[in-house]
């Protein structure tokens, strides 16, 4: 019995014979993506310029007020909520206005003026009193009225009247002074009388002779029909 023996061929490939590697595509790197550059804002200097502005505006808000006006009062801020300080407003008198404005613009305004002499209350929080009025005891009264029913212990850090400085304890002086028609009776009835009332009428500060002369001119007039 005869066996035949078969031979296949090997997957193994001839030790002669070399392997060759096609070229492969070269690694890309990955690029950095084009960001846009960024440029400062220009927000800052926009506010400032705003600010500016709003300081600007605050000084000529408050040299407006001091037109016409005859006492400037400074007031504690500092405590007031803000429902309170809107009571306060809606109380004053429509010949009154109170401005909350920060010290150094109001020490800007009154720079070179007779109101200069409010240097002393340029500290802390202030709120600014302008009256309009020669009647000062009336426009200080309703301040007065919402301390007492509020019970609001801000009170006055000083006032310029005239030209003259009142500290906190001086401006009861003020609430006190004579309204202008107790003046024109106390003066008129000086003037009626011969020398002594001259004398005691000439003594008597600047501003009651000028009211005082003015009343006598009114009446004057009164007496003779205005001819």
């Amino acid at each position: 019995m005869e066996i035949a023996l078969l031979s296949f061929p090997s997957s193994k490939p001839p030790l002669s014979q070399t392997l060759t590697l096609k070229p492969t595509a070269p690694l890309l790197r990955p690029s950095k993506p084009n960001l846009p550059s960024f440029r400062p804002s220009p927000l800052p200097s926009i506010r400032a310029a705003i600010s500016r502005t709003k300081k600007e505006e605050t000084v000529e808000t408050v040299k407006t007020e001091l037109e016409n006006c005859y006492l400037l009062a400074a007031v504690e801020y500092k405590g007031f909520t803000v429902k309170q300080f809107q009571d306060l407003r809606r109380s004053l008198p429509e010949t009154s206005k109170l401005l909350v404005a920060k010290n150094t613009l109001v020490l800007k305004a009154i720079e070179g003026t007779k109101w200069e002499a409010l240097k002393p209350c340029m500290k802390g929080m202030n709120a600014w009193l302008f009256v309009h009025t020669e009647e000062i005891p009336d426009a200080i009264k309703p301040y007065r009225t919402f301390q007492r029913e509020k019970k609001v212990e801000n009170d006055f850090t000083g006032a310029v009247f005239e030209g003259k400085f009142y500290g906190p304890g001086d401006c009861k002086q003020l609430e006190n002074m004579p309204t202008r028609a107790e003046v024109y009776a106390k003066l008129l009835g000086s003037l009626q009388s011969p020398a002594i009332g001259l004398v005691s009428t000439l003594q008597a500060p600047a501003r009651d002779v000028v009211m005082v002369l003015k009343a006598y001119v009114k009446k004057l007039e009164e007496e003779t029909g205005g001819n």
